[in-house]
């Protein structure tokens, strides 16, 4: 053999010998937390479908539940692994994209909108006042009273779109309390918790609203004849340019509020808002097949991997340890419904009766999402702790499965009294 050649050989013998083979086991559990959770994500609307007749329960319900039973909290068949939490962070991201998204500013522009952000205002200050009492410190107040004045809006559009109540006059309160519910605490995120003094985060977060007002308002004016050209040329085909784009747009608004110190679901939030706005001059058709493959992206793969992941992540032990942790899941439940919900009547239509009064309240009082992300922040800040951050995600859970239906009740119990009357 050449020197040439023996040298080669040697040289490859060492670098395979120096590389860092993964090791087994966690290989093995990668692989086994992934089939498990894909598992989970059809088991989820299954069960769903199964209770559709007696309850309707949220599936998003389902997938934290069964994320829970399969985590280390319990059965342990699911291990935490930085790739799982990776796809969960693009699946809460695409779920306030999504929010975003399906927010019609023109429909809650005014009396909705005003009357959202006013009763939010009040919600923020009564939560931060409910976290001194709760909290050992200010920051832990902050993160409880963002937790308890957030709505759940990229949960609840689905229900209320399912529910043919998109565009009703409940549908429309609920849109506005959840913009007010979603957009206010990430705000609040992004100024108290970004680093930086307030005076600082405030400039900051103000110069990304600008920017993102300037483009949105850019992109209202534009005809984009090139992009709606190109997105119905490849609508069928592999190029598929508008999901190409969607995930650009949510990448670099999503990357731009990072380096700014910016919570990221700031900047996926205002990705939906601008993808919302350069498509809506589109083929209605068009429109309609985009939104449909969102749905595909978000609701079938990114979103369920999220909650299944919550799940898998609660602290199930921390909380079970002591009767006061435990019990810190009903009060939170009930400060929900009085700090957010009461205030969410501000909103409610004009002349509504007193059962459609209870439903916007429901409704406004239903929260997760942010919860999971504000509570991550306070945990790793060590500034509440895991039973008290477990407490609130719990509480969450149970409005998202309990307020929604009790909401719907109230709402038909509404409309058959409003037939009734009409009847007669």
């Amino acid at each position: 053999m050449a020197p040439a050649a023996r040298t080669a050989v040697v040289l490859v013998y060492f670098s395979l010998e120096a590389a860092e083979v993964p090791e087994v086991p966690l290989v093995h559990s990668l692989s086994t937390s992934l089939v498990l959770i894909a598992l989970v994500a059809i088991l989820a609307p299954l069960a769903a479908r199964l209770l559709d007749r007696t309850v309707r329960v949220p599936i998003v319900v389902f997938e934290i539940v069964l994320g829970i039973l399969l985590g280390p909290s319990l059965l342990g068949w699911i291990q935490p692994t930085e790739f799982v939490d990776t796809l969960a962070q693009f699946g809460l991201a695409m779920l306030f994209f999504v929010a975003g998204n399906e927010i019609d500013v023109a429909l809650i522009r005014g009396r909705p909108a005003r009357r959202a952000f006013a009763g939010w205002v009040v919600s923020l200050a009564a939560g931060i006042g409910a976290g001194f009492v709760l909290a050992p410190g200010p920051g832990g107040a902050v993160i409880i009273g963002v937790a308890l004045c957030s709505t759940a809006l990229g949960a609840l559009l689905p229900i209320m779109r399912d529910a043919g109540e998109s565009s009703t006059p409940l549908g429309v309160a609920v849109t506005a309390l959840g913009a007010a519910g979603e957009f206010g605490p990430l705000v609040a995120i992004s100024l108290f918790f970004s680093g930086r003094e307030l005076g600082p985060a405030s400039a900051v977060l103000l110069g990304f609203v600008l920017l993102t007002g300037l483009a949105i308002f850019l992109a209202s004016r534009a005809r984009h004849t090139l992009l709606h050209t190109q997105v119905t040329r490849t609508l069928h085909t592999s190029g598929q340019f508008a999901v190409r784009s969607i995930m650009f747009i949510l990448t670099v608004l999503v990357v731009l509020s990072m380096v700014l110190g910016l919570d990221m679901l700031l900047g996926a939030f205002a990705a939906g808002v601008l993808w919302k706005v350069a498509i809506a001059r589109a083929p209605e058709r068009d429109r309609t097949v985009i939104e449909a493959k969102v749905d595909a992206v978000a609701f079938g793969f990114l979103v369920p991997v999220f909650f299944i992941d919550t799940g898998v992540a609660f602290d199930l032990r921390a909380l079970t340890a002591s009767p006061a942790a435990l019990a810190l899941v009903p009060l939170f439940l009930f400060l929900l419904l009085v700090i957010r919900g009461l205030p969410s009547l501000l909103a409610a239509p004009a002349g509504s009766a007193a059962a459609s009064k209870r439903a916007v309240m429901l409704f406004g009082a239903t929260g997760l999402p942010i919860i999971v992300a504000v509570t991550a922040i306070g945990r790793d800040q060590n500034l509440i702790s895991s039973a008290t951050a477990s407490a609130l995600v719990g509480a969450g859970m149970l409005s998202l499965l309990l307020f929604p239906l009790l909401a719907l009740g109230q709402h038909q119990r509404a409309m058959s009294a409003g037939a009734a009357k009409d009847a007669y």
